[in-house]
């Protein structure tokens, strides 16, 4: 391999969130902690050196969102997700929850519903309820394999003439599903039908695992490209979040200029000229790197699996992201004493699965997007502490 996950830069010295909200998460900094979403994995080089170069120039002023830039993402987009978005289709954003905001203001009015499908990432369904609009839940459906699909009929039962939006999170966290065509044109027919605009968050869209594809919503059809607003970016592929850069792709120009009303209003700018460069650079330099990330990634999780094998904890069958979604109810504990039970007896700060809504009660999401130095050292820990439990539990 071209490049060495085996360790990572240390991050205690640095303002990195994950580190420095430990004692007011956990109540303690003695805590390895694996809720946010970020990567303890080096950002790539290839970005770094950009950007280092970029500050050879001294002046770091106002700057606009370059056409390469976009050009590099649209580019990717078509070669390793097979769609085709035009210059004009793209706007930038410095992140995805900031442009569900700006969605749920251009398409809909207070009153008006919103679906989501949880349990599902915080911020869905906080975005809905802080804007005043109708929450609809339309939960996930647990299969048999510990794995989850759409709920179709419980869809069809929630939806009227007030349901305006539907958030899609794809491919899906916390469960990690990376739908099927099949699955998406069912919720496609739903939409089509109703009029209801489709906000994708295709955040996680790279980090997808063999022998599962990507399906980007828009690309299902004419009539798909039309209702759909597409959120990408560099940020959880190759571990940029600090760049606050992602992108939003609307081919449909009445959606776009109901998107831009909104957008211009909150004045959103065009970011910093570093991310600008560290984009571009990652969308051209960054496929080597990815795939050599991608089977680290899934080694980490192989070591997560096995682990549970042997304990009354399984975990949801994973297509793509970083992030495992473990069924802890095998443990017999609350919520309260499952976090504790991680966070006490094993040192780890994982994202409480209630967090993610009401189904995810008795789950813990944990990010294992970590150099193999931390992830054997996660590993040992929880064992230790499922050692100690199962001791009690017999």
């Amino acid at each position: 391999m071209r490049y060495d996950f085996s360790t990572s830069a240390p991050r205690d010295d640095t303002n990195a969130e994950k580190y420095v909200l430990r004692q007011e998460l956990f109540g303690t900094d003695d805590v390895e902690p694996l809720w946010v979403a970020d990567m303890d994995i080096d950002t790539p080089d290839f970005v770094l050196s950009a950007v280092k170069k970029r500050l050879e120039h001294p002046i770091v002023g106002y700057e606009e969102m370059p056409r390469s830039a976009f050009e590099a993402q649209i580019a990717w987009i078509k070669q390793e997700h097979k769609v085709e978005f035009e210059l004009e289709d793209m706007l930038y954003s410095h992140s995805v929850v900031a442009s569900i905001n700006v969605a749920i203001e251009a398409f809909t009015q207070k009153g008006d519903k919103i679906i989501v499908q949880t349990p599902v990432y915080a911020p869905f369904f906080k975005s809905v309820i802080e804007h005043k609009r109708e929450l609809v839940k339309n939960p996930l459906k647990l299969r048999d394999d510990g794995s989850y699909t759409f709920d179709i009929e419980d869809l069809k039962s929630k939806i009227d003439e007030r349901t305006k939006l539907l958030l899609l999170c794809s491919p899906h966290n916390p469960v990690g599903r990376v739908w099927t065509t099949k699955e998406l044109k069912e919720i496609l027919a739903l939409c089509i039908k109703h009029n209801i605009v489709v906000f994708s968050d295709e955040i996680h869209c790279d980090l997808v695992y063999k022998p599962n594809t990507h399906v980007p919503f828009a690309s299902l059809n004419k009539q798909a490209r039309d209702i759909t607003v597409t959120a990408m970016g560099v940020g959880k592929t190759f571990n940029m979040a600090g760049f606050a850069i992602s992108s939003v792709a609307i081919p449909n120009k009445i959606l776009r200029d109901k998107f831009l009303k909104v957008y211009k209003r909150i004045h959103f700018a065009q970011g910093s000229s570093l991310s600008h460069v560290a984009f571009e650079t990652a969308y051209k330099e960054g496929k080597v790197w990815l795939e050599e990330l991608k089977v680290h990634l899934k080694k980490n999780y192989s070591m997560l699996e096995e682990l549970c094998e042997r304990y009354p904890i399984k975990i949801t069958p994973v297509e793509g992201t970083y992030l495992a979604w473990l069924d802890c109810r095998g443990l017999g504990l609350r919520d309260k004493e499952l976090r504790d039970f991680f966070v006490k007896e094993a040192g780890l700060g994982l994202s409480a699965g209630i967090s993610f809504g009401r189904e995810g009660s008795g789950f813990m999401r944990l990010n294992f997007a970590l150099c193999s130095a931390k992830m054997l050292l996660v590993i040992k820990h929880l064992e230790k502490a499922l050692q100690r439990i199962g001791n009690k539990i017999d």
